[in-house]
């Protein structure tokens, strides 16, 4: 720490939060070519380029992505010291998620529930679509994208999907439908349903289904929202195709009940990250303990399978 020069520092991070070298010098009182010398210097001794020069303005690389979340931490520290020298106040990380706008909101709050109420930490989540959350994420401006489905990207993209989830697709009505069907196509042909749009893969299964059944049902409503279309199931209009965790607060409650399931159709859940020198730990940890719960999940799944009893281990 003695060979960083903390007013290197603190020019980085005020050329940082400008954009660009007139704002800076300005705010801070010293010449333009001064100021430059002294990232020049910065970058030098932290062994990164911290800039990149897109039009006028100055954009972070990811070193300096880092680097700034640093100096944030290392002047936020020393202001709280300034002020009010309380014992124990210091950097808070940050954690950056991405979601998609219709994704299912019970599987975001698990997904982050292993870190949510951290002292250390700030949760900020954006929700969009998925080419919006990308441009985010290749921008470095994300730490992780929660979605439900992958990429059509090659490697040299830079994304990685990290498959978390994979839940099995069923019927579910409101418990007033009083539906006694037991195969999908009784259930297809007795009620109405309320669908996806096509821009879903559940939708484009669904279809690929109702094809094989030899079925048409009559479609009530198209909802892009996951959240909408469990609440229009509530109102008892018609049978929804969703996976459980979307509509687990409602069959805790006993206002939707599972009619049938939908055989052939999943649903995936995948954590996106972009291939960068410095990842974020704690998305890492999540990720790392949502496909150990897949995991286990699997393996309870085999062991209550009526086919694997009383098979031996391998």
């Amino acid at each position: 720490m003695s060979d960083l020069n903390f007013k290197h520092l603190r020019y980085f991070r005020e050329v940082a939060h400008a954009g660009n070298l007139t704002q800076a010098s300005r705010a801070l009182g010293v010449a333009q070519s001064a100021l430059s010398t002294q990232i020049h210097t910065l970058e030098e001794r932290l062994g990164h380029p911290l800039f990149e020069r897109v039009g006028r303005r100055l954009v972070l690389t990811e070193a300096g992505r880092v680097a700034l979340d640093h100096a944030d931490a290392i002047f936020a520290v020393g202001e709280d010291l300034l002020a009010t020298l309380r014992v124990g106040s210091g950097h808070r990380q940050v954690l950056r998620v991405g979601a998609l706008a219709t994704l299912s909101r019970n599987f975001q709050i698990d997904f982050l529930r292993p870190c949510l109420g951290r002292p250390d930490l700030e949760v900020m989540l954006t929700a969009g679509s998925l080419a919006e959350l990308l441009g985010l994420l290749r921008r470095l401006e994300l730490d992780v994208v929660l979605c439900n489905a992958a990429p059509a990207s090659s490697p040299a993209d830079g994304f990685v999907a990290h498959r978390l989830a994979q839940q099995p697709i069923s019927l579910f009505g409101a418990a007033a439908l009083d539906c006694t069907a037991t195969t999908p196509r009784e259930a297809l042909q007795a009620y109405p349903v309320i669908l996806p749009t096509g821009a879903s893969s559940i939708r484009a299964e669904f279809d690929a289904l109702c094809v094989r059944l030899a079925v048409t049902p009559t479609i009530v409503a198209e909802i892009d929202d996951m959240a909408m279309l469990r609440l229009m199931a509530r109102e008892a209009i018609g049978l929804a195709p969703l996976p459980a965790i979307v509509v687990r607060d409602e069959l805790e409650a006993g206002t939707l009940r599972e009619v049938v399931q939908l055989p052939g159709i999943r649903e995936t859940f995948y954590a996106l990250t972009y291939q960068r020198q410095f990842q974020s730990p704690v998305a890492e940890e999540l990720i790392a303990k949502a496909s150990r719960w897949q995991d286990e999940a699997k393996t309870d799944q085999a062991k209550q399978n009526p086919r694997n009893r009383g098979r031996g281990s391998a």
